[in-house]
């Protein structure tokens, strides 16, 4: 019934300016009672209105007059197809602005290759470099002129623009560029040394792996800083060996039953969030991969009746899963074919993700159970935070009335995995594992880093509905990791001034 009345909702008001993304995630509705009126009432009175009598001055009275963007994925193609020439005039100011900024930039490359290279193959010089669907689909965009052709189901939201990735998901190294420098080649060599010890000094891995880890030795680095091996070189092998053949005991036993009654809401969640697991990147829409992330996603869930599954989870699987294939694949892996790997390479790829998601998520499984209290802890700390290092940017969202929770709910659910492109998420995640407590604690600073390096575009828009628009589709397209170590530094210089000082977050 939700997902018919989405789609009448659209077809009957194609004039609307544009469509909030619902809050991702959520399980369980926020304690908040105002953020869970149903408001489905009061449309039809809201659509008898003049467009130009009605400023949506508040999130509950511009919810009104919006409907889950998400419904329209799971729409049959026909219905979707006919209401997409209207979906297209639904585009944020913020969208337009950095599709233009991404064919500006392509066009550039363009025209001189030497300067596109480095931007474009961050992999080793020995490595196989195919030109990506992404690459392809931007050419297409400039030859079209600008010209939307309808989403196809099971792509991105319909504010987003259809931009793919243009960097690689797969750096090379730190920096991202591909040439390695002296620096690097002795930043390798010291990883190396420490992998390679009888009994690994984590202090030391910790800190040589907070600026970011080289992709050559990230698959080690990871399993090590997660805790899902030991440090002790001649316990390794043993303990993948028995972990892996427990995950698949648990397989063996479990998996089964989600034909099972009682387990159907579960199966049946995780197979809807699955294919729009990053839509863009077809290395996530390959069926055995999508095959491999079910089975992660359901038996975490069977295990951890606390929580069971909440969308978003399905994410967070995502940077294991890349980071372990790469450790088998030299060239670009957002477009391999993972059928061309042995049955025991993928078992291992799947056991290991399983594993360190599952280390992740046990130190963040409040986020994940009833009223998720975690997340409504962060987003509230995340508001006194910014009202004593911004006054300013915090008291612009109270004169227009943006609550925290209507975009901050996703940042710390999704671990702004949904806000950066994969390759950054992976950089993050190496210093979130340095970090003590980097997922849970240190992810407020990167957050309040995060959001006021949008000061200037967030005072510039003086209205709820601009507001929204731009913070659920903030221009991190073709960030990289340049980016991320000023976000992580400006974090980690928050963190160092607040974190010791509570008095700091009271008037």
């Amino acid at each position: 019934m939700a997902a018919e009345s989405g789609r009448q909702f659209w077809k009957r008001s194609a004039k609307l300016p544009g469509s909030i993304q619902p809050v991702y995630g959520a399980q369980h509705p926020p304690l908040d009672p105002r953020l869970t009126k149903n408001f489905i009432k009061d449309r039809s009175k809201a659509n008898a209105l003049p467009m130009k009598s009605k400023k949506a001055s508040s999130f509950h009275e511009f919810a009104r007059n919006t409907s889950d963007a998400w419904d329209i994925g799971d729409d049959e193609d026909e219905d979707f197809s006919s209401s997409s020439s209207s979906l297209q005039t639904l585009n944020s100011k913020v969208a337009k602005a950095t599709a233009v900024q991404v064919l500006e930039n392509h066009s550039k490359l363009r025209v001189k290759p030497e300067r596109a290279q480095p931007a474009l193959s961050d992999v080793p010089t020995n490595c196989k470099v195919n030109k990506s669907s992404s690459e392809a689909q931007l050419s297409r965009m400039s030859e079209e002129t600008c010209v939307r052709t309808p989403l196809q189901k099971q792509q991105s939201l319909p504010l987003r623009p259809v931009i793919p990735l243009v960097a690689r998901i797969s750096d090379q190294n730190a920096s991202g560029a591909p040439p390695m420098t002296v620096r690097e080649k002795t930043r390798l060599e010291k990883f190396r040394q420490l992998l390679s010890s009888h009994n690994t000094d984590l202090d030391e891995l910790r800190k040589c792996s907070w600026p970011g880890v080289p992709r050559e030795v990230r698959p080690v680095t990871w399993r090590l800083l997660s805790g899902y091996l030991p440090a002790n070189m001649e316990r390794r092998k043993l303990t993948l060996q028995r972990k892996r053949e427990e995950y698949f005991g648990f397989i063996q036993q479990y998996y089964d039953s989600r034909n099972e009654e009682h387990h159907q809401d579960t199966y049946r969640q995780i197979h809807i969030d699955i294919p729009r697991t990053n839509p863009l990147i077809p290395l996530f829409q390959q069926p055995l991969v999508q095959e491999i992330f079910e089975r992660i996603l359901f038996i975490w869930a069977i295990r951890h009746p606390a929580s069971g599954y909440v969308q978003g989870i399905n994410d967070l699987v995502t940077p294991f899963f890349v980071v372990f294939l790469s450790e088998y694949v030299e060239e670009d892996v957002e477009n391999f074919d993972v059928t061309n790997l042995s049955q025991d390479v993928l078992r291992s790829i799947e056991a290991d993700s399983f594993w360190c998601m599952s280390k992740l998520l046990d130190g963040i499984q409040d986020n994940y159970t009833f009223a998720q209290p975690g997340i409504q802890k962060k987003v509230k700390a995340l508001e006194e935070l910014v009202s004593r290092i911004d006054e300013q940017v915090h008291n612009h969202f109270r004169k227009y009335e943006v609550e925290y929770l209507q975009f901050a709910f996703r940042w710390m659910n999704n671990l702004l995995m949904r806000e950066l492109p994969l390759r950054c998420t992976i950089r993050l995640w190496d210093t979130y594992q340095s970090e003590p407590e980097g997922f849970s604690h240190f992810h407020l600073y990167v957050c309040a880093a995060f959001l006021i390096k949008w000061r200037k575009e967030i005072l510039d828009e003086e209205d709820f509905q601009g507001l929204l628009m731009l913070l659920q589709n903030l221009p991190t397209i073709h960030w990289g990791n340049e980016e991320i170590g000023l976000l992580l530094a400006e974090a980690y210089r928050l963190k160092y001034m607040f974190a010791d000082a509570p008095n700091h977050y009271r008037r």
